[in-house]
């Protein structure tokens, strides 16, 4: 390979953080330089490729198809030489592992499990990040998130760990004997959300039963949604995953499920595993089998 006729890595390392961020002020404070050297670097690689990477002509920077083959090898490629260093210095061993998944697949699902992993290995050390956002997997940050979709996160590697359908339910005392056809046959009843993008809200956004809805809307935190589901206070869209045993015992009534053929991944970057991120998935992947949800 002829390294000599490559891009500056400079260059080739504020594109990636301009990739990574969205903007050229962000990914200047992550290199610890200004927005404007940032530009000029990225300007001085679109000229040494004779190659636009960069759409300008909207309000925001948006990356051009050629920018975004690029964007993709160079954060692999990045991620790969950061996590090799680290393997080989074993500076990342002592790092606890940080998971990020939502707060509704935390406090419904992974937190109850935890106490079993804990069990087995007492000492680990786990820091579990709650956001609906999608957050960038970095090295030396996130390990590994617990994504619900349908498996396609470009250069991020994913593994279905359970698939499930979105569920509408609601509580015997606010459902009654009724028996609904149809999503828009609910729009009568109350609706429980929780604030902001959620597992089952891409869905519900495109739904009748949102759109022309006669009966009101309650927002909250997604840890509160299933004791006011229960309590009869509106009926809620979730992940059938986290009502299967309220659904079994009577709690909740399933009123409507809609599958599209999504669930949720292990998603991770490419390349080397430190040994704490596989004891973890190698127990996560085992949880999942015993709950007979594999």
């Amino acid at each position: 390979m002829d390294w000599m006729s490559l891009p500056s890595l400079t260059a080739l390392r504020a594109f990636a953080a301009l990739a990574e961020t969205g903007s050229v002020v962000s990914a200047g404070a992550r290199l610890n330089v200004s927005h404007a050297a940032i530009s000029q670097q990225i300007k001085a690689l679109e000229d040494r490729m004779s190659v636009a990477l960069v759409d300008r002509t909207g309000r925001q920077l948006v990356l051009t198809p050629q920018g975004q083959q690029l964007a993709d090898t160079l954060i692999n490629g990045f991620g790969a030489i950061s996590r090799t260093v680290e393997a080989l210095t074993g500076a990342n061993e002592s790092r606890p592992l940080h998971i990020a998944t939502t707060p509704m697949f935390a406090s419904s699902w992974l937190a109850p499990q935890m106490a079993g992993f804990h069990a087995i290995y007492p000492n680990a050390n786990i820091i579990i990040s709650t956001t609906p956002k999608v957050q960038l997997l970095e090295p030396g940050g996130i390990d590994v998130a617990l994504r619900y979709g349908d498996g396609n996160w470009p250069g991020l590697e994913s593994e279905l760990l359970f698939a499930s359908s979105t569920v509408i339910v609601g509580a015997p005392s606010l459902v009654g004997s009724r028996v609904f056809e149809d999503p828009a046959e609910l729009c009568d009843l109350p609706l429980l959300q929780g604030e902001g993008v959620s597992e089952s809200s891409n869905w519900l956004e495109r739904s009748i039963f949102l759109q022309e809805r006669t009966a009101g809307l309650v927002q909250m935190p997604s840890n509160l949604l299933l004791d006011a589901a229960r309590d009869g206070r509106g009926v809620v869209a979730l992940i059938r995953a986290f009502v299967e045993n309220d659904i079994a015992a009577g709690r909740l009534q399933l009123l409507f499920e809609h599958n599209d053929n999504k669930g949720f991944h292990i998603v991770t970057r490419p390349g080397f595993q430190r040994p704490a991120l596989k004891t973890f998935l190698k127990w996560l992947r085992k949880c999942c089998s015993d709950c007979a949800l594999l």
